[in-house]
């Protein structure tokens, strides 16, 4: 499997507009941190997009990648991970796109972006067929089983996602402890990460790295980093080994 991250940065994206801070002044391009997505290649060429950030056309333009998207796999209805969907147009040359995403999202997609979803479409929008994920539930995209599992986003209930032996989560706070048994010993986790202080709603660094300790996968990344999380290049002492700062453009084979 081969995942891309197409971006790795929060709501605000990094630099953050109006900030002089020395991440958001960084000349090290791996501080420039787009709104979190990533595309995964399986080992059965299914391609699988993890959310679809407003930054997406430029993601996909920064990866080189204009190709099938066979699902679209959504966390939950912030605007920062459903920004980009009008941005499917030009992927749907390749046929109509399925998105998957809890009852609650689905809903508010519908009334967002109603004109994807009339009954009278006019021509060039982009062809989403919308599709309700149950939370462990397994979905079967071209053959690859996708497991959606339930997190908290806060107090929020959205969704991460296992593919095989990897898993996609962001924005999570915590999660019901029945998971840590359906993520344990992962091959790569890619999982949010902040900032090095307490969040409401979102996993500080030490968090992460806790929950890292406990789910000892092979590799985990993190994403979803605000420019408080610090510079790329000046790791923090809370992570251990096997976990890195994700950075825009980064491609993991696994």
């Amino acid at each position: 499997m081969k995942l891309t991250i197409l971006g790795s940065g929060t709501s605000t994206g990094v630099p953050q507009i109006g900030c002089d801070c020395p991440v958001c002044t960084s000349t090290d391009p791996r501080d420039k941190r787009l709104r979190t997505s990533g595309y995964l290649r399986t080992d059965n060429n299914t391609h699988l997009l993890f959310d679809c950030s407003p930054d997406f056309r430029q993601q996909m333009m920064n990866a080189d990648i204009f190709e099938r998207i066979d699902g679209v796999l959504i966390s939950h209805e912030h605007y920062d991970h459903v920004g980009g969907l009008d941005d499917l147009r030009p992927f749907c040359h390749f046929g109509d796109i399925p998105l998957y995403a809890d009852e609650k999202t689905c809903r508010h997609l519908k009334e967002r972006i109603p004109y994807c979803f009339a009954e009278q479409k006019y021509p060039g929008i982009p062809k989403i067929k919308l599709n309700q994920a149950e939370p462990y539930t397994p979905i079967i995209i071209k053959g690859e089983e996708v497991l959606p599992i339930t997190i908290l986003h806060g107090q929020q209930p959205i969704l991460g996602y296992r593919v095989g032996r990897m898993a996609w989560i962001t924005d999570m706070l915590d999660m019901p402890m029945e998971n840590y048994d359906l993520l344990r010993g992962l091959d790569l986790l890619v999982i949010n990460a902040l900032r090095d202080t307490w969040h409401d709603t979102h996993q500080s660094i030490s968090q992460a790295v806790n929950v890292i300790r406990t789910l000892c996968p092979s590799r985990a990344v993190l994403v979803h980093m605000s420019h408080h999380a610090g510079l790329h290049a000046d790791s923090p002492e809370e992570l251990i080994d096997g976990v890195e700062f994700a950075y825009d453009g980064m491609e993991i084979e696994f």
